[in-house]
Order: structure tokens, then sequence, then C-alpha cells
């Protein structure tokens, strides 16, 4: 057996410990003692030490003292709060490019069609794999000479197989990937060839909608905030005033926030210059500027007209960022804000590099936020001006008839079927074909008893369901409002409610964690069972 020096890994690791200890306590011998209290500090970190120790002495097989120390960073982390976490190096590397709105890579989002080949969904305009000639539905049949099944493994999920292949086409910029591209023909047999792609950065959107609805008015959805996103509204909003846009509906649904930063400069677009968005409430010096706590305004005067009509579209699934943006605009009484109590997550997290290589990071809850009205909504969340649900049922259906619009033609993308408010057909099951099921109901009931009559007609249900338009209710609504009234002030006066209604403190001991399950439940379902989630390479 392989001999180790167990004293020397063990030095190494309290070493490590103890500095990570000093970093998160900025080094000072005299706060740790202020803080400590009654707990002496190094005497409550020893079984650490202990338990490292008896590991690497006693553990069946030789560990990895990286992963050990790993692991004990991911479970002090999650200790703390259901926001703050260890971030590996891929991950970090991940986030950068996600907030900062680029990544590396030839542009493309790709997936699996129904014969489980991996395809080309969508080039990213202007990036390398759209100069490169690559178009939607091309196969990819392999990398770098590789065959793209050579890259799964035995019970690999869809998901996990495009990200193997998507980890494979990625890399840093100025290097090259080959790609063996089959490309099918209506008319002919398809053709194969390979094409040499450069990798660059790619621009990542967080518009994933943006049009003039046959109503006039503009509609924009967000997916996120990156420091990009204040840029890509105002460049949207602009070409739709130039089509003679008559109001906006700013849709931030499904949006789990981003950064702090980019909420200020999304509601910079529409509020008057000086206007508070948010404050925070921190103990570290991490969320303070010379001493005191950030206090965020706007610093420019606003894109649109003050009068023009703006509603935002909200669900319990509109998070951190997009409820910052939600609260000031509703506070200041600049948009009407339509939809369902939004999730409550009013808290910052800073993300704290790691030395030596800081190629990893704390994700650190280090302060709440506060709306211009003076409340955190953490664990509260914001009720909207107009109430409008939506059952998980009907966002499934929805998100899958959205898909549907642009599944077979990307280009479709800004054209996604919400229903009648985008002026689509509304299709609904005929009464006739109702009358006939019931009959084969009825008879089903002689034979099969209650029971098999209550499968069958959950059947039938939930398939009429699926061959029917799903109404975007909550964008109906808001159509609806702003069709009400031309002017402004007169639909802030009948929708607008008072903000101490509409934002309020959590109560000690609420809680939105059914709510946090319920909502990761509905992406694996979307993911596994309705969409098949693109992943950009």
């Amino acid at each position: 057996m392989k001999n180790r020096n167990t004293k020397h890994e063990f030095l190494s690791v309290t070493i490590f410990l103890i500095a990570l200890f000093l970093l998160l306590t900025n080094g000072f011998f005299s706060k740790i003692s202020a803080q400590s209290g009654k707990t002496d500090i190094y005497q409550s970190i020893e079984p650490i030490g202990h338990t490292l120790q008896i590991i690497l002495d006693e553990y069946v097989k030789e560990v990895d003292v990286s992963k050990l120390v790993e692991g004990a960073l991911i479970g002090m982390m999650s200790s703390l709060d259901r926001h703050s976490s260890y971030i590996s190096a891929s991950d970090l590397k991940a986030l950068k490019d996600d907030t900062q709105g680029e990544f590396e890579g030839i542009g493309v989002s790709i997936k699996m069609d129904d014969n489980q080949n991996v395809i080309v969904f969508m080039p990213i305009a202007n990036s390398p794999a759209a100069k490169a000639g690559l178009k939607p539905f091309d196969i990819i049949r392999k990398i770098d000479d590789i065959p793209v099944e050579e890259l799964w493994k035995p019970g690999m999920s869809e998901q996990e197989k495009l990200s193997s292949a998507a980890d494979k086409i990625r890399g840093p910029v100025g290097t090259k990937v080959k790609l063996t591209i089959e490309r099918p023909h209506s008319e002919k047999d398809s053709e194969t060839f390979d094409v040499v792609v450069e990798r660059a950065k790619v621009p990542l959107e967080s518009i994933k909608e943006k049009r003039l609805l046959p109503s006039g008015y503009g509609y924009i959805r967000i997916s996120d905030f990156k420091d990009t996103t204040g840029k890509e509204i105002e460049t949207a909003v602009n070409e739709m005033l130039n089509k003679g846009m008559k109001g906006l509906i700013l849709d931030l649904r499904w949006n789990p926030g981003g950064l702090l930063t980019a909420s200020v400069q999304v509601c910079e677009l529409f509020l008057p210059k000086g206007s508070l968005v948010t404050y925070t409430k921190g103990r570290g010096k991490l969320t303070q500027e010379d001493g005191k706590d950030l206090e965020l305004y706007t610093r420019r005067k606003p894109i649109i007209p003050l009068n023009m009509p703006l509603i935002l579209l909200v669900n319990n699934q509109t998070a951190s960022s997009s409820e910052i943006v939600t609260g000031a605009l509703q506070y200041h009484q600049r948009a009407v804000v339509v939809g369902e109590k939004t999730f409550g997550k009013g808290s910052v997290q800073t993300i704290i590099p790691l030395p030596p290589k800081n190629d990893t990071a704390l994700r650190l809850t280090t302060a709440l936020y506060y709306t211009p009205a003076g409340v955190t909504i953490d664990h509260q969340g914001i009720l909207p001006d107009v109430e409008v649900e939506m059952t998980d049922e009907e966002e499934r259906l929805l998100a899958l008839q959205m898909y549907r619009s642009y599944e077979k033609d990307p280009s479709k993308i800004n054209e996604q079927n919400h229903g009648s408010a985008t002026g689509n057909e509304v299709v609904k099951v005929s009464d006739e074909k109702i009358r006939q099921q019931e009959e084969l109901l009825h008879e089903l009931g002689k034979v099969a008893g209650e029971d098999a009559v209550k499968l069958m007609r959950e059947f039938f249900r939930r398939k009429n369901l699926s061959e029917e338009t799903i109404e975007d209710k909550q964008l109906k609504r808001a159509v609806e409002i702003l069709q009400e009234e031309p002017i402004w002030e007169n639909l802030l006066k009948k929708y607008h409610r008072d903000v101490r209604e509409t934002q309020k403190e959590a109560k000690e001991g609420d809680d939105k964690e059914e709510i946090a399950v319920k909502r990761r439940l509905l992406e694996i379902e979307l993911q596994n069972n309705t969409i098949p989630i693109p992943t950009a390479p």
C-alpha cells in the first residue's frame, strides 16, 4: 500500500480551514473575540480537525484531501440558509459567463430530436456558428472526429447527453472545433460535410421574446438579469417605439433574478431620475459604501414618457432582482402589476473568491434588500395590483404551446403562441367530441365500474387540454386593462393598490420552501416530460 504523510495532510487541511475562517472574519482577532462571546471559536472547530484526522487514518480507501475540504465547505455553507453555497471552479466560470452576458463557444443551442440525434436548434445571430453556415436541424454526427454517441455513458439522461456534447463543443476563445454535420433535405438525400468553427465570445441574451402585439402594445419577456439586460431592453423598446408602440408589457414571470446592479439599470429605463430603487442592510463591508448600507437610485432620464402605460407580469417564480424591479415600479406608481404573488427572495448574495487561485468561491448571503416602501419581502413576496392565477398545469401546457410555436422554425421565436393576446387562433374541443366521450364513459361504467370511469375521464380531460389553445390568462388580462383606458393616470387610479397592502414584511416563521419545491418540480417536469431544454455550447 502506498504510504501517505497523514500528519502533513492533516496540518495542511487544518491551516486551510483556519485561513478560511480568518477570511470570513476579515482576519481580526478582536472581532473573533467579540463575536464569540461565551463561545470559544477555536474549541468549536476542533472536532473538524479530529474528524479529518480520523478519515485520513481509518477510512477504508485513500481519500482526496481537496475533495474532502470541498465537501466540508459545501456542508458549512448549506447550514446557513437556502441561498448560501460553495461554488466549484466549473460552476464559478459558468456563473461569470451568465452574469456577464457572454460565454466562450461557437454560439448554438442544441437539442435531441425524436431519433435521439443531437441537432442544431438555433444558431445565435452573428455567432461563429451562424457565420460558419450552421442551420437549424443540422444533425451533429461527430465532434473533433469523435462520434457523438461515444461521448455518452450508460444510464445518461437526455439532458446529460446534451451536456456532454455541449462540453465537447465549448472551449477557449481562438481555438477551433471540427463538426461533422448531416443536413437533411426534403427533395433529395441528406448531405454530410465537415465544418471547422473558431470559438469566440458569444453574447447571452436576457430577452426571450420581444414583439409588438396585434393590440399595438409592446411585449418583452426577460429570463434573468445580466450586465447586458438594461441595454437589451432599451434597444427593444426603441425599436417598438419607432413602430408606434402605445404602451409596454414587461414579463418577469419565471425570472429567478440575477445581478442587483442590472435591476437598477432596468428601473432607470422607466422611473424619473433620482428615484429610490432599493436599499440594503447587512453586517459586513461587502454590501456597504463608506461604512453605510447601500442606497441605490436611478441616475438617468427614462426612455419612455412617464405617462406611457406600463404593466408588469409576475408569478410565484418571479424572484430576487425581478422583485426589486417589481417593488420599485409598483411603489413609484410607474407600473400596474398583474399576475400572482412573487417568490419572496429579499436577500443579497455576494460572490467571494477563495484563495489561493480564486477559481472557486463562496456565494454568501450578506444583506437583505428593502423596497422603497421600507420593507424586506424576504419569505413574503409582493402582491400584484391585479391578481390573475394560473395553475401549474396551465403553465406547463402554455410553456409547451409557446415552444411548439417555433419548434419547427426557430426564426419564429418572437412570435410565440400565448393565445388570443398574441393574435393566435383559439382552438377548442368541439361539443360533439365531448358528447361522444361522455357516451363512451357511460358504457364503460356499465362493464368496468366507477374507478375505471374516473381514470378514463381524467385521460380525456388531459387529452382535450393538450389539443386546445391555452390562453395566457395573465397576458390577456394585461392587454384588456391597457385597452380599457388610453389615459395612464386613470388606469393607475382604477387598478393600483396601496403599497401597504402589496408590500409587507414577512411574519415570523413564514417560509416559502413549499413554493421552492413546487417550482423545482415544475422545472423537472418541463425538462424531462414536456419541453426539450436547448443547451448552448
